[in-house]
This record gives C-alpha cells, structure tokens and sequence, in this order.
C-alpha cells in the first residue's frame, strides 16, 4: 500500500479543487490519502464523492498552533468533525487567518506592492485566505520571482516588513481537543528549519505526553540528519513516524506520494481512532 497523510486543496491553500487532488493521487498511485486543509473541513464532501476506484481517503486537518512566537502545525486524523468545542475552534481559526491576510495586504500597499485585497481572495477561489494566496498574487504582481521568496524576513516570514502575527491554539490544547474528539494527532514538519517550524524536543516530548500519536518525519523539508533525529526521538517517546508529501498542487511541484506512511503505521492510526472512518468510493 502506498499512503499519503497529508495533502491540501484549494478548500485552503492548495491550488487544485478535493476533486482534483484525489484523481492525481490515485494516478500518482496512492491507495490512501488524507485531506488535511488548514483549519477547515470544507473540501471532505467534495473528495468524498469523487473518490476513484481503488483509493481510499482518510477525513483530515491541519490545525494552526503557536506557541512562544513559534508556529507549530497539528496533523488530525479520522476526529468527529460534529465536535462543538473543535468547530467553534476551527472557525476562531479562519477568521483570525482572514484578518491577518487582509493586515497583510495593507502592509504590502504601504511599502509599494500592488496588490489588492480582490486579487488575493480570488486566488482563494472562496476558501480562507492564506499567506500563500497573498505569495501568489506578490509574484504574478512582480514584487518577488517565486511565491516562495515571498516567506523571508524581507516580506512575510517571522520579522518580516509585512508579517502580521494571529490567533492559534496552544498545541497542547489542540491534541487534547483532536482526541477529545475521537481523532488522532500529528506534529507536522516538526524540524523544517528553513520554513521557521523547528520544534523543540521538549516540546514534542510535552505533546506526547498530552496524547500525541506521531511525528511527520518523512517530510520534503526534513534532510537525513533531521529524520534520523525524530525517528529516535520517536522511539524515545513510544511515538509512531508518518511520511507525507504536504502537497499544495502547482505550488509544491505537485507532489503527491513523494513521501509515504508504513502500512503499519496506518494500521495503528486505524486502531485509534474514533471519530471517523476512512471512506473508500
């Protein structure tokens, strides 16, 4: 089996409908994928129903967290996504991610960069909007080469001239929240230097206390020293290791199934969880 458990859509910041992700994922040759949009279960339904034969998709989301100035992503899997406290939760989520956004764009109009709200929310295509919206629409208006180059201290990474800090959940209270709601929690990319997500191993030591059940090491943003490194501290804490691709469609190069999940792992996650079963067409 070939899984993959963690992918967006543009239901958040990816820049393909859920439709379209689970085709290209069941020709990329997954038989499992999760849907894990930022904040937001919007893209399940869709997915769902477009489900091609032979793939099976497993309901997800990618909570914002932050802790001390750091932002920490949490991977939730199979949770009741019915849960009160987890809905009025996420939607504190996306409003604060909209309003950061809309900040955003009035830092970037004062230091000179023509770009406007309109613009942003378009390339949203009706989801929440998100920092990546806003890195596109800075490169197709000529401000930087490549969204990419938009997540430096220059514009809008940690520091930068355009950064604009919001509300996210403490991780503790996210893996207590994603299990209270039946689900299974994460720590995505925990060593992603270069994306400013570098976790303490203290921290994820407190996380798996609190319930955490894996960290993502098999990650594109992870080297050889950084994977080695979690998948000890993993055996440390009893926590299992998921690889993921963290695909956003054409903005990561589309790259589905790049990293994948032991089917054990999986098995294990399965076993867990009880908020939701994974959906098969």
């Amino acid at each position: 089996m070939r899984i993959d458990l963690h992918s967006h859509s543009s239901a958040s910041d990816g820049t393909e409908p859920p439709a379209e992700v689970m085709r290209r994922a069941r020709e990329r040759g997954l038989d499992v994928v999760a849907l894990t949009d930022h904040d937001t279960t919007a893209g399940h339904t869709e997915a769902a129903v477009a489900l091609p034969d032979g793939l099976t998709l497993v309901p997800g989301m990618e909570l914002s967290c932050r802790r001390e100035g750091r932002s920490i992503h949490l991977l939730a899997y199979l949770f009741d996504p019915r849960n009160a406290e987890l809905q009025a939760e996420c939607v504190r989520l996306r409003q604060a991610r909209e309003e950061r956004a809309r900040l955003t764009v009035e830092k970037l109009a004062a230091l000179g960069v023509g770009i406007t709200w309109e613009q942003v929310a378009a390339l949203a295509a009706g989801g929440p909007v998100g920092r990546p919206h806003i890195a596109r629409a800075m490169a197709a208006a000529g401000a930087v080469a490549t969204p990419e180059q938009a997540f430096t201290r220059e514009w809008l990474a940690p520091g930068g001239r355009a950064y604009v800090t919001r509300y996210a959940l403490d991780p503790v209270r996210a893996v207590h929240l994603v299990r209270q709601a039946g689900g299974v929690p994460v720590l995505a990319h925990p060593k992603a230097d270069k994306r400013g997500y570098t976790i303490p191993d203290a921290w994820i030591a407190e996380l798996a206390e609190a319930g955490l059940f894996g960290v993502e090491a098999d990650h594109m943003d992870h080297d050889r020293k950084a994977r080695d490194h979690l998948r000890s501290l993993a055996r440390d804490l009893g926590l299992a290791v998921t690889g993921s691709s963290d695909d956003h469609g054409a903005a990561t190069g589309h790259r589905l199934g790049c990293e994948t999940t032991s089917p054990e792992v999986y098995e294990r996650l399965l076993a867990q969880a009880a908020g939701a079963t994974p959906i098969t067409a």
